[in-house]
């Protein structure tokens, strides 16, 4: 029986402090959309992607208005498309991302994601011509998204995917300069990538889900910042029972809007991923969180700690509220999409090497971030492989968004509006790293893969 205190509380979490089901999205396997002629293929794509999600929006809609629970994002993720176009003879997937994006545009969905490649071994030569094709593709499409899994603890890191997506990700920025480069805001480098994450820009629906799922990603920065102002000065365990008590009663929350959305759409529940994703309104961000622990501003000695109680936290509390917590679950800590983020960059606190080290301990890896549009792809690739490194050795996920937009050098700030917001320019180390990613090859996978 659910109290009258505890349906006021929830009234007060969404009305004030920022309480959202931040997306709900479908995953949908294309594997049966293989087809040796690409624009048969395509046709198929299109196909079934309009009739699996053509009440997608309209459900997300019925359940915001009949429980008044805010619902921001309806989204769909589809199989890599590196594994679907693999059949097709073509030496170009660019007119599978167009399929993507009219297929989303007709269902109405905010973002689509899956135009992906997994390489984390070896590529193939589907797997090569995607992350080819990834900057055109993004520059001619709108709302589809791109990731590419590099590394996992068990493969090691493939470093000749690491030195290609250094270049895609410069080549990416130069044909979105006009706007910003927005492109690379629509591109993930992964390692340790999971199959049912329902957060764009690395949403993709894994080869081992079902035909098609339902996701339901939760957000409450505003609500967790809130929960510690009522226990200042407390100490940390102290903290970190109110944190998760927090994240349960977010998860709850959409626990219940998945299990309706799967009923109503006929399409099997996947999981709940309780992410504290944050946003650029004032109230909606991770960095306000670790500061009322009582860091004077984030980045400064002890937010790595702060964060890491976040996290393991959040997690403990979203376990016991859902019937499948899955996909992330944890804190981001995207620089442009937090306005707390973004002041500590500014006042030059939080740095690319701070961002790093929150990094091991975080959901996801270095989001966000714009740096100048200079940095070379050697360098980019670098921090890449940074990244994934901190990935495979803690059998974690990382990733790493970056923004060099043509044009930008440090000090300046980027504007890309709605959730991607905007972030100053932060700097890079200058000094090279082209001999190092010049050798390729792979690093071998850690002593800790071998668990079998």
């Amino acid at each position: 029986m659910i109290s009258r205190n505890e349906i006021l509380s929830t009234i007060q979490m969404i009305d004030q402090q920022h309480l959202d089901v931040r997306t709900i999205t479908m995953g949908i396997s294309l594997l049966s959309c293989a087809d040796p002629d690409a624009k048969r293929a395509c046709a198929k794509i299109y196909d079934k992607i309009t009739h699996y999600a053509e009440n997608l929006v309209r459900c997300g809609e019925e359940i915001e208005a009949e429980f008044g629970i805010p619902i921001v994002n309806k989204r769909i993720s589809v199989t890599p498309i590196a594994l679907v176009a693999a059949a097709s003879e073509t030496d170009s997937y660019v007119c599978f991302a167009e399929a993507l994006d009219r297929a989303a545009k007709t269902c109405g969905v905010n973002f689509i994601g899956g135009f992906s490649a997994l390489v984390q071994k070896g590529m193939t030569k589907a797997d090569e011509i995607l992350i080819r094709s990834i900057p055109e593709a993004l520059s001619a499409t709108d709302i589809v998204c791109s990731s590419v899994n590099v590394g996992s603890t068990k493969a090691g890191i493939n470093m000749d995917a690491v030195r290609m997506m250094g270049s895609v990700i410069k080549e990416t920025a130069e044909k979105t300069a006009d706007r910003e480069g927005i492109g690379c805001a629509k591109l993930v480098v992964f390692c340790n990538a999971v199959e049912d994450n329902p957060f764009m820009a690395g949403a993709f629906h894994g080869a081992g889900e079902a035909e098609k799922v339902i996701n339901v990603g939760v957000s409450g920065p505003g609500v967790v910042y809130h929960a510690l102002q009522d226990v200042k000065g407390a100490p940390f365990d102290v903290v970190a029972e109110t944190v998760k008590k927090t994240a349960f009663r977010v998860t709850r929350m959409g626990q219940l809007v998945a299990q309706e959305a799967s009923r109503r759409l006929q399409t099997e529940f996947g999981i709940v991923d309780l992410s504290l994703a944050p946003t650029p309104a004032v109230g909606d961000s991770v960095a306000r969180i670790l500061e009322e622990m009582g860091l004077e501003t984030c980045g400064t000695h002890g937010t790595t700690a702060a964060l890491a109680l976040l996290n393991d936290a959040v997690k403990k509390g979203g376990l016991m509220a859902s019937s499948s917590v899955g996909g992330l679950s944890g804190a981001f800590i995207p620089v442009s999409e937090d306005e707390g983020m973004i002041a500590a960059a500014e006042s030059g606190t939080l740095t690319m090497d701070k961002l790093e080290a929150m990094t091991c301990v975080c959901s996801v890896g270095l989001d966000m971030i714009a740096i100048p549009g200079d940095t070379p792809a050697s360098t980019i690739s670098a921090i890449i492989a940074d990244e994934a490194a901190i990935g495979m050795i803690n059998s974690k996920t990382t990733a790493v968004r970056l923004l060099p937009v043509p044009g930008k050098k440090i000090g300046d700030r980027i504007e890309m509006g709605g959730l991607l917001g905007s972030a100053p320019v932060m700097p890079v180390h200058p000094e090279s790293s082209e001999l190092f990613i010049a050798r390729g090859g792979r690093i071998p996978a850690p002593v800790q893969s071998l668990k079998n």
